[in-house]
């Protein structure tokens, strides 16, 4: 069962690969989470159970097939609204925002997982919104929480996947090619370009990829370089539990507490190309002060 297609799918591999530019280490002071903060996450991941027994499992199935069954239909319905909308590029981006609200809200109702949002009053700023990443779910929160006239950004490739690469580039969002470096700045710098023109907020993942055990992974330069580019603040969403409810290589989504918390928005406006390595590490330790202790990466 895990080989088959469905479960590939569900595994998500296809929505994790955006930005692959290496960083470099650079030394920034970042402030640290309260020892209160950590003790709550704490309590709160205490409290859970991890039950692999068969009925849990088969609670979990249910769950998924369910999920599955109700994103083709959401799908379908506003692949329907955004064709009307074709002539209107900056309306079918709003209409996928409005899908991704109601379908990753509906998903994780479905999933069943206790949600804990902290910080809302950073989440509707016009912003480059960025995440760690570390399961499946990410995507269904990422995509539920994020404000109307967001776009994502990932590879052109994502034209190929079955459904959502059709609804992806029919909500208009952005996608880099990567077949080059030189490719890959040009498309960069045309994202940036029709993110200031429209007055659109992004969302990515700095670490390019998901993690296999929850922890944070070192960050990509990209979404720096959109900052520079686009000189919009930068919004981190720390997401805290997602690796325990649904793990990597696995079908069985636990019960976890998740946490979802925007820290306040960092300026840009005065950020420099020469220091592009200071700001990808001050980020980085940023999550890594906010992250609880499973999910701080190793030295």
């Amino acid at each position: 069962m895990e080989n088959s297609r469905f479960g590939a799918f569900l595994r998500n591999r296809r929505f994790e690969s955006f930005l692959n530019t290496n960083s470099e280490k650079g030394v920034v002071e970042t402030p640290k989470v309260s020892v209160k903060d950590e003790s709550v996450q704490r309590l709160r991941m205490n409290a859970f159970v991890d039950d692999d027994g068969w009925v849990s499992v088969i609670i979990s199935w249910i769950r998924i097939v369910t999920c599955f069954v109700s994103m083709m239909v959401t799908t379908f319905i506003w692949a329907s609204i955004m064709l009307v909308l074709i002539p209107w590029p900056y309306e079918r981006i709003k209409q996928g925002n409005i899908y991704g609200h109601v379908t990753g809200r509906m998903l994780m109702w479905i999933l069943g997982n206790p949600v804990k949002i902290e910080g809302v009053e950073y989440s509707n700023k016009r912003a480059i919104y960025i995440s760690n990443h570390a399961s499946p779910i990410d995507i269904f929160l990422i995509m539920w929480l994020t404000p109307k006239g967001t776009v994502g950004i990932a590879k052109k490739e994502i034209i190929w996947y079955p459904l959502f690469g059709q609804l992806y580039v029919l909500a208009n969002h952005l996608r880099i090619d990567r077949s080059n470096p030189a490719a890959a700045i040009e498309s960069m710098k045309q994202a940036a370009r029709a993110v200031v023109k429209n007055n659109l907020s992004l969302i990515i993942f700095p670490e390019g990829t998901r993690s296999k055990n929850g922890r944070l992974l070192p960050f990509k330069k990209g979404f720096v370089h959109l900052a520079l580019q686009s000189r919009l603040p930068i919004v981190p969403m720390v997401l805290t539990g997602t690796h325990l409810a649904w793990r990597k290589g696995s079908l069985h989504v636990r019960p976890a507490p998740l946490t979802v918390k925007y820290l306040p928005p960092i300026s840009t406006e005065n950020w420099s190309v020469s220091k592009i390595d200071d700001y990808v590490k001050m980020l980085h330790n940023l999550y890594a002060e906010n992250l609880p202790r499973s999910q701080k990466p190793l030295p």
